[in-house]
């Protein structure tokens, strides 16, 4: 595993240039297998030569200049085509300009090397595809387990080291759950942290943007580039000023299973030993939160409909994941009434959260079981329906309270798939959060539980 800061130094040292960097990440893309709805190579070549160059003259635009990444095809990238995921937009027209976050990373030199796949539209928390194929994690033990998603494919590429790093976006989950089945970190941030401009949109409210990499010093510095710095400003916070509260409602839940919740306490306990306040406790607001969500339903479905909803009543409905469609169909019967209750319960909540941590950071398994096997879900609507919702329904928390969030793994189980751990604090506080990210990966590699 070599991550995007190693890359970025060896650049700085000559060891390789972004022609090799390019003509590697090249041939493992060509090489996957459902990744990649769309590679663009002629842009990550032309990319690639002109990065060269400007290493060669000492003139980079940054550290991290020529170094590939992927893209969630959700968001633009001049030259190709935005296909959510969806066959219903294989004609779509060709985007003329990069998302804006695209165009940041362009300004610093880094080079997108393709258009990753996704659920459709991105909506599902499991990953699978039936029009572009699902892509698998490559460290399979028995059966095929779901990628997660909706951004499955940003997951595997950087999974299989095919880059080493990746943008996704998340609504509910869509890149906490593919990083907590795949081993990786999985940063969500805030709402209002990227310009969304050319992010095709599932839910304007929930809607995020954020990162995938094997480590949170790297998501934290694609954060950094995404904005448009070249530096990174965050530093690591001084674990022995960090207070975390494990939240004891999720963790008596009986559908955790074991081996996520053990590791989550162990991965605590190694926190706590090494200075950390770790405290553990029910969380009202997030109860309620949970509540809100299963009696009156979730907001973004409701946006979702509104958006989505002509295409599937549309004649281009049939030709959609029926399952997709299904769930889609499911948020046309929530009234405006209790789409208005929801929103005001949202903002009381996101009070209540506020003044219940005061300060702290909020701790939960990211998802409450490990990958779960494809073929059943492929094959019964009603299974993959259920474990849709278990799947989410933790990360959907976080989502609708407009929580910034870090899944960790925190070690595998007994078969030796991966468990995660999700860190989250308030609304907008991102840096904080990534800061105490920093500490937490310190000492856990440290400790010897990251690998």
């Amino acid at each position: 595993m070599i991550t995007m800061l190693q890359t970025a130094e060896q650049l700085r040292q000559g060891l390789t240039t972004p022609d090799e960097l390019i003509e590697s990440a090249l041939a493992a893309a060509k090489n996957s297998e459902h990744v990649f709805i769309s590679i663009l190579e002629q842009r990550a070549i032309n990319d690639a030569e002109a990065s060269t160059r400007r290493w060669h003259r000492g003139a980079q635009l940054s550290a991290f200049d020529g170094i590939p990444y992927a893209v969630k095809d959700l968001l633009d990238v001049a030259g190709s085509r935005t296909t959510a995921g969806s066959i219903t937009r294989v004609d779509a027209p060709i985007a003329v300009e990069d998302a804006a976050v695209i165009a940041a990373l362009t300004a610093l030199g880094m080079i997108p090397l393709g258009k990753t796949n996704l659920t459709e539209f991105a909506y599902s928390g499991l990953g699978l595809n039936p029009h572009f194929g699902t892509p698998t994690c490559d460290l399979v033990v028995g059966e095929r387990r779901v990628p997660g998603g909706s951004s499955s494919g940003s997951a595997i590429a950087v999974q299989q080291g095919i880059v080493n790093s990746a943008i996704g976006t998340d609504t509910a989950g869509s890149i906490r759950i593919p990083a907590a089945f795949n081993g990786l970190v999985g940063y969500k941030a805030s709402t209002g942290r990227y310009s969304m401009e050319g992010v095709h949109p599932l839910a304007i409210t929930l809607d995020s943007l954020g990162a995938f990499a094997h480590t949170v010093a790297d998501c934290v510095a694609l954060d950094a580039a995404m904005r448009g710095f070249k530096d990174t400003v965050t530093r690591a916070a001084n674990l022995s000023g960090l207070r975390f509260v494990v939240d004891e409602g999720v963790m008596s839940d009986p559908a955790l299973q074991p081996a996520v919740q053990q590791n989550l306490v162990w991965m605590m306990e190694r926190l706590r030993v090494t200075g950390a306040q770790v405290e553990y406790r029910p969380m009202v607001a997030i109860a309620r939160t949970r509540e809100l969500i299963a009696r009156a339903g979730w907001l973004g479905a409701i946006e979702a409909w509104r958006l989505l909803g002509p295409i599937v009543e549309g004649p281009q409905g049939s030709r959609m994941d029926s399952r997709v469609r299904a769930r889609l169909r499911s948020a046309k019967k929530i009234d405006s009434a209790t789409e208005d209750r929801i929103r005001h319960l949202r903002v009381e909540l996101m009070s209540a959260i506020e003044r219940e941590l005061d300060g702290a950071i909020l701790v939960m398994p990211t998802v409450k079981h490990v990958a779960p096997p494809m073929a059943p879900l492929e094959n019964d609507d009603a299974l993959f329906a259920a474990i849709n919702l278990e799947t989410l329904s933790l990360t959907m928390i976080g989502s609708l309270l407009d929580m910034p969030g870090v899944a960790i793994p925190s070690g595998k189980d007994c078969i030796g798939y991966a468990t995660s751990t999700l860190f989250s604090t308030t609304r907008g506080g991102d840096d904080q959060l990534l800061g105490a990210c920093l500490a937490i990966e310190s000492t856990l590699l440290a400790t010897g539980l990251r690998t």
